[in-house]
């Protein structure tokens, strides 16, 4: 006899997550069919709806299928499953077409190009051979095009792109990769490419390959090129070139910060570096950041790529563009490795429209590699550090992570938080997802400001989240503080909810760690500025802090901080401010006086003796200047934290060799650096080297840090320890304040996705908003 056949069941299942843009509709419709299943699948504003029916068996496996092997790029959040009666009406499993009924669904990020479409792009027989916008559905542009949800072609860049008969085919087959592909395109249907030179340059303009042709050669002569990317424009050059690294460097007025460079693949990074299992794995991965490799090679780039610091920011291609500017087999050689930076004036966001870098750009760039497809969303490339333990530490979050959304452990009402003004990323927040916008840069440009507003209006977008609150920092004299009173005056809240800055700093930690926030944790904030409660610049903070709340433990003993934030470029000053404070003379010999003029003395000498133009400061950041300074590392600095980044390769050239530390003193809350500052002058006076220095001082602010979170514990019996700001980007420091605590028995927590530094500041002040704390 044979088995009784089970009755079929008819099931309705909903996914969440990042479904669209990544092929699941099409994996569905082949897993279905696998199972000889009938039914459908359909986008909705809400995720994946399916309705299948079948064999309880079948139904069941395809179910848990779902949930457990999604396709590679897909997130799912969340399976809802609703039993329905069986109805039989359907022959087999289809594809139907969007459901845009009100709801919320996830955008993939941008990904960089797979393995099949790099085989098609360099394969002569393939119909997109040397197609600079080969893309499939587990490659490409999301984000950057997309103007609307859900996912769609209408509602991206690619709208005004007809696809020809060739696309249109594999769009509409469920079996083909590229169904429902919406950047899908070929050199029938486009984008175009085309090379546009600068006046009196002597450069023909060109188009699709030539465009490539000419660019490549111009870079091998070491010409500058703005170079269109998927979130914005790049200015590129040969990175071995020393003359033309240095004349970027002037054109762009970038100072001695370090360039990132582009290498054409992994051979070409190994000149220069070796990374470790973890670092290729961040290097080749599908979001393609900068990651920051220790060079093993000084004389393969120009000097001017990297000046003053033993890290490399590298990346490898990350688009067809890319790849073809590096060359496929048989074209004429170019450089293996660009500099690739920013396309914007410093202090400017990112370029990109097209007409808008001819102009903008004017005068840095020799030549314009662009294209017609527009950028909807500016997003400038991601940045991360890999730690020893292979654990990651984002420091600029953007291409190849926003929009994907964070869970929040705490559920917060729709709500904005703009962030701060350095290192600016907004956040938007809902029950308990939050969504970070790509970064913008420093708030102190109008062209800046109106980006973040331009940011802020298209994550609404496509998350679908209206804001009824605003969170902010509580300085007075942010731009971004404004825009948020402004932003809220067109809400029903009357102003916005305005953070601690250090709070806000903690808070992010424990969010992104999944703390409810019942039980406080012991908060160590080092950062460069942050306004405090008593009105003075904060900086060196050890919080005992919950989502409610925060009280202020201890913190670094302040000194004066001369012209405000405009001495914070001449760490010579804050090193003798430092002196000052801490009693010790001006000796001529000490590396920061002599870096100082006769004159500059005197009026530094009467600004702290009369309290002229001085604020006070508390800020670890700045205490880093100075050392960095009075080493003789560092004494004017031309970009942002230029001192304490090069203190801290300093002390990596004898942290092997050295471990001995200086010893804070601890007085009334206060940790106090003058036990330091005179043991250093001290050993400098004995000929300690430099490196020996800087390695003594970051293992002594380490212990003050383990000391003070001692104190704290004995006081509360806490034993959970966040640590945030900006001056934990700094490896060593954050590598050995962690070991030192974990030694101790405490739980430390640490960022990864989200940055230490203010570009992390944002989510922390949702979730305080979210709890109801005014902290004006």
């Amino acid at each position: 006899m044979t088995a009784p056949v089970a009755p079929a069941v008819r099931r309705r299942v909903l996914v969440r997550g990042t479904v669209q843009g990544v092929g699941f509709r099409p994996y569905v419709h082949r897993l279905a069919t696998d199972l000889a299943l009938a039914g459908f699948v359909s986008n909705t504003a809400s995720g994946v709806l399916i309705e299948v029916e079948g064999p309880p068996a079948g139904v069941a496996d395809f179910c848990d299928r779902l949930a457990t092997r999604p396709p590679p790029l897909a997130s799912v959040t969340g399976v809802g499953f609703e039993d329905l009666p069986v109805t039989g009406a359907d022959d087999a499993f289809t594809i139907r077409s969007t459901d845009r009924s009100p709801g919320r669904t996830q955008l993939p990020p941008d990904t960089a190009t797979c393995g099949d479409c790099l085989r098609e792009l360099a394969d002569p027989a393939d119909r997109r051979h040397r197609h600079p916008f080969v893309t499939c559905t587990h490659c490409g542009p999301r984000f950057t095009i997309a103007t609307g949800m859900p996912y769609d072609r209408a509602v991206t860049t690619m709208a005004g792109f007809p696809m020809c008969a060739d696309c249109a085919r594999e769009y509409g087959d469920p079996g083909d990769r590229r169904f429902h592909a919406q950047p899908v395109a070929c050199p029938d249907c486009g984008p175009r490419l085309r090379l546009v030179p600068a006046t009196g340059s002597g450069v023909r303009p060109a188009r699709d390959g030539d465009a490539l042709a000419t660019a490549r050669a111009l870079l091998a002569a070491g010409r500058i090129v703005a170079v269109k990317g998927l979130g914005g424009y790049h200015l590129a050059c040969d990175a071995t070139d020393a003359r033309a690294v240095d004349t970027l460097r002037a054109r762009k007025a970038r100072g001695g910060k370090p360039f990132a460079v582009m290498c054409a693949d992994l051979d070409a990074v190994r000149r220069i570096a070796e990374p470790t299992a973890p670092e290729l794995a961040a290097l080749t991965g599908p979001r393609r950041p900068i990651v920051l490799l220790r060079r093993t090679d000084q004389r393969v780039l120009a000097p001017g790529v990297c000046p003053g610091s033993p890290h490399l920011g590298v990346m490898l291609p990350y688009t067809p563009v890319h790849t073809l500017l590096f060359g496929l087999a048989g074209d004429p050689p170019g450089p293996r490795a660009l500099v690739m930076t920013s396309g914007n004036r410093s202090g400017e966001p990112i370029v990109t429209d097209d007409d808008e870098a001819l102009t903008r750009l004017a005068g840095l760039a020799d030549a314009w590699l662009a294209h017609d497809r527009p950028i909807a969303s500016p997003c400038d490339d991601s940045l991360l550090r890999v730690r020893p333990d292979g654990t990651e530490q984002v420091l600029r979050r953007s291409r190849g992570y926003v929009p994907r959304p964070l869970r929040l452990p705490v559920a917060v009402r729709p709500a904005l938080a703009v962030g701060g003004d350095l290192k600016n990323a907004l956040c938007l927040g809902e029950g308990d997802q939050a969504w970070f916008g790509p970064h913008i840069g420093d708030m102190g440009e109008l062209t800046t400001l109106e980006a973040a507003v331009r940011a802020e209006s298209g994550l609404r977008h496509l998350t679908g989240v209206s804001p009824e609150l605003v969170a902010a920092d509580r300085h007075p004299g942010y731009h971004s503080a404004g825009w948020a009173r402004r932003r809220a005056a067109r809400l029903p809240c009357t102003a916005p909810v305005f953070v601690q800055h250090h709070h806000a700093h903690i808070a992010s930690t424990m969010a992104e760690h999944g703390l409810d926030g019942t039980t406080p944790v012991i908060g160590v904030a080092f950062d460069g500025t942050g306004y405090g409660d008593d009105g003075t610049v904060w900086g060196g903070e050890i919080l005992l802090a919950d989502y409610t709340g925060y009280r202020r433990f201890a913190h670094l003993a302040a000194a004066p901080l001369p012209g405000g934030d405009a001495g914070v470029a001449n760490p010579c000053r804050l090193a003798l401010a430092r002196l000052w404070a801490a009693g010790l003379p001006w000796d001529p010999d000490l590396p920061s006086v002599t870096a100082c003029a006769a004159d500059e003395l005197a009026l530094l000498h009467r600004q702290l003796t009369r309290d002229l133009a001085c604020v006070a400061t508390s800020s670890m950041g700045r205490l880093f200047d100075a050392v960095s300074s009075l080493v003789g590392v560092c004494h004017r600095a031309r970009y942002e934290a230029q001192a304490a980044l090069e203190l801290e390769a300093a002390a990596a050239m004898a942290w092997d060799a050295d471990t001995s530390a200086y010893a804070f003193g601890f007085a009334a809350g206060a940790c106090d650096p003058a036990p330091v500052l005179a043991a250093l002058v001290a050993d400098l006076r004995h000929g300690a080297p430099a490196p020996v220095l800087a390695a003594r001082f970051h293992r002594g602010v380490a212990r003050a840090v383990a000391e003070v979170c001692r104190r704290a514990r004995r006081q509360t019996g806490l034993t959970t320890v966040a640590l945030s700001g900006g001056v934990f980007a700094n490896a060593l420091l954050e590598e050995e304040c962690a070991r030192l605590l974990t030694g101790d028995g405490f739980a430390v927590l640490r960022h990864g996705e989200v940055p230490p530094n203010d570009g992390g500041l944002a989510l922390g002040q949702l979730v305080v908003a979210a709890h109801g704390r005014q902290e004006e």
